[in-house]
C-alpha cells in the first residue's frame, strides 16, 4: 500500500448480490493496513473485555487489552466495576503486573504513585515535600477510564471512543446465541480455572475466518477423526465419547449459519450424538427453564463469532477464545473452558475432559488449525498473488434476512443460509469483512473531514 492512498474498497470488493465477493491478500500481510485496523477498528469500536464473573469480589481485577492499549477492569470496593487504562500518571509504567488478583490497591513500581480499584490516585508519594507548582493540584492525577463500558449477560464491552451505538444495537440478533450460552445454567455460566495462553504467526482474520469454517475440518483435523473411529471400535482405552464428524457425512444432518450487522456470525449444524454434549445430562432442567426450542437449539454445535475480538466454539464442549492482534503476522490467544455455575461434578468432569481433548492448546484441534494459519501466512509471502478464492462457497443457498430456522429463534439476521452439511458455507466471513469496510470507510471519511 503506498503512503496517503489507502482505500477501502480495493481490499475489500462486496458485490454478493452479482455472485461476486472478493479479498485481498493484503490485508492479512501489509503492515500499514494492520494499524490501519488497530485504530480504526480495534480502538474505535466496542472490544470484548471478559465476563463479570471474573470480577466476584470487591477490588478483584483482571488485566487486558483493547487494540494496543493495556487496560485494568476491575470492581471496586462499592462494587462497580471500572475499565481503566493500565498506565501511570506519572511516568506511564503500567501499575497492575499480574493477569488477575485482588488488590485494593494498584501500585506504581517505579515511583510508587497507588490508585485505588476504583482507578482513584490515593498517594503520590512524598508528595507534601516536593515542591510541585500550583499547576500540579490542579490536575486529576486519576487513572483514565475507557470512555465506554457495558454489559450483556456478564459479558463486558468497552470502546474507548464515545461514537459507538449502545451494546445492544450492536450485538443484534447475535444476543441470542450469547443467552444460549449463558441460560444453560440456572445461575449462568462461568470460566473454569486453567487459562490458556499461545500465539500463532499468522494474521488475526483468520481465526475470526476459521471459527465459521465448516470446511477446513476433515481435511485439517483427519488426526482427530481417526481416534474418534478407534475409540468407537473399541480400540482406545479412553472412554471419552468426543464429537464425532464422521456422522455429519448424512444428508439428513442440515448446518446453516446466520450473518449479523457490525461483522458478527454463526455458524450452527444439527447434533446426530447430542448423548455426547456435556449439557446432555441436564437437558431435561434446562427445557424447564428455557423451552423446547432453545433447549434443542442448546445441543446444536453452534460457533459463535461477535467481531472483532471474541468466540464462543460449541461442538466437543464449550470454549470462549479472545483475540489479541499483536502484528500482523503475530496473534495471541486467550482461551478459557466455560461450564454452567453449580454443574454436577461427574459432569463437569466430563466436560473438562473434551475441552482438553478437542480444544485445548494442547489438544487435538487447536494445533491443526494455528499450524494451518501459519502456513497460510507463509503462502502470503507470493507477494505476486493478490485475491484470495472461495469466498463463493454456498452463495446460492444464501438468503436475505431470516429463514425457517432464524424465525424459530425469533431473530432476524443480515442473511441465513442454511442446507446439507455437505454445502460447507463460506459466506458466513463476509460479515467480517463487511464491517471491516464500514469502520474502514468511516475512519477515511473522518480523515478526509478534518483535512
Amino acid at each position: 500500500m503506498k503512503a496517503g492512498q489507502f482505500d477501502p474498497s480495493q481490499y475489500v470488493q462486496d458485490h454478493a448480490s452479482e455472485g461476486e465477493f472478493l479479498v485481498h491478500r493484503d490485508v492479512f500481510r501489509d503492515p500499514e493496513i494492520f494499524d490501519l485496523e488497530m485504530k480504526n477498528i480495534f480502538e474505535s469500536s466496542w472490544v470484548f473485555l471478559g465476563l463479570t464473573s471474573q470480577l466476584k469480589k470487591t477490588n478483584d481485577f483482571f488485566t487486558t487489552w483493547i487494540g494496543r492499549q493495556p487496560v485494568i477492569v476491575s470492581r471496586d470496593a462499592s462494587g462497580k466495576i471500572h475499565c481503566l487504562l493500565n498506565t501511570c500518571r506519572h511516568r506511564g509504567a503500567i501499575v497492575a503486573h499480574t493477569r488477575q488478583g485482588n488488590e485494593r490497591h494498584h501500585i506504581c513500581q517505579y515511583h510508587g504513585w497507588a490508585y485505588d480499584s476504583a482507578g482513584k490516585c490515593v498517594s503520590v508519594k512524598d508528595e507534601a515535600d516536593a515542591l510541585y507548582a500550583e499547576g500540579f493540584s490542579a490536575e486529576s492525577h486519576d487513572l483514565v477510564a475507557v470512555p465506554r463500558l457495558a454489559e450483556y449477560r456478564g459479558l463486558l464491552f468497552a470502546s474507548l471512543v464515545d461514537d459507538v451505538v449502545p451494546i445492544e444495537e450492536h450485538l443484534g440478533g447475535a444476543k441470542a446465541f450469547i443467552d444460549l450460552v449463558v441460560d444453560q445454567g440456572r445461575d449462568g455460566v462461568e470460566l473454569l480455572p486453567g487459562t490458556g495462553t499461545y500465539t500463532f504467526r499468522a494474521n488475526w482474520k483468520l481465526q475470526i475466518e476459521n471459527c465459521v469454517d465448516g470446511y477446513h475440518l476433515t481435511s485439517t483435523h483427519p488426526s482427530f477423526m481417526k481416534i474418534v473411529e478407534r475409540r468407537k471400535l473399541g480400540e482406545s482405552r479412553t472412554p471419552l465419547r468426543n464429537i464425532d464428524f464422521n456422522l455429519y457425512g448424512s444428508l439428513s444432518v442440515v448446518s446453516g449459519g446466520f450473518t449479523f450487522p457490525y461483522g458478527h456470525a454463526v455458524l450452527w449444524s444439527g447434533n446426530p450424538a447430542p448423548e455426547t454434549r456435556p449439557i446432555f445430562p441436564a437437558i431435561e432442567e434446562v427445557r424447564s427453564r428455557v423451552g423446547d426450542v432453545r433447549a434443542r437449539w442448546m445441543l446444536k454445535a453452534r460457533n459463535l463469532t461477535l467481531f472483532p475480538n471474541v468466540q464462543f466454539a460449541e461442538s466437543a464442549s464449550l470454549q470462549m477464545r479472545v483475540i489479541r492482534p499483536i502484528a500482523p503476522d503475530l496473534t495471541e490467544m486467550t482461551i478459557h473452558c466455560i461450564a454452567p455455575v453449580g454443574e454436577a461434578p461427574a459432569v463437569r468432569a466430563n466436560r473438562i475432559r473434551l475441552y482438553e481433548d478437542f480444544f485445548n492448546s494442547t489438544g487435538l484441534a487447536t494445533p491443526d488449525d494455528s499450524q494451518t494459519y501459519e502456513d497460510c501466512q507463509t503462502g502470503f509471502r507470493a507477494l505476486s498473488v493478490n485475491r484470495m478464492q472461495g469466498y463463493h462457497r454456498g452463495m446460492k443457498s444464501v438468503q436475505s434476512g431470516a429463514d425457517e430456522y432464524a424465525r424459530e429463534l425469533g431473530i432476524e439476521p443480515a442473511t441465513s443460509q442454511n442446507g446439507p452439511f455437505a454445502i460447507q458455507d463460506e459466506t458466513l466471513f463476509h460479515a467480517c469483512y463487511r464491517e471491516w469496510l464500514r469502520l474502514m470507510n468511516k475512519a477515511q471519511q473522518a480523515d478526509g473531514d478534518t483535512r
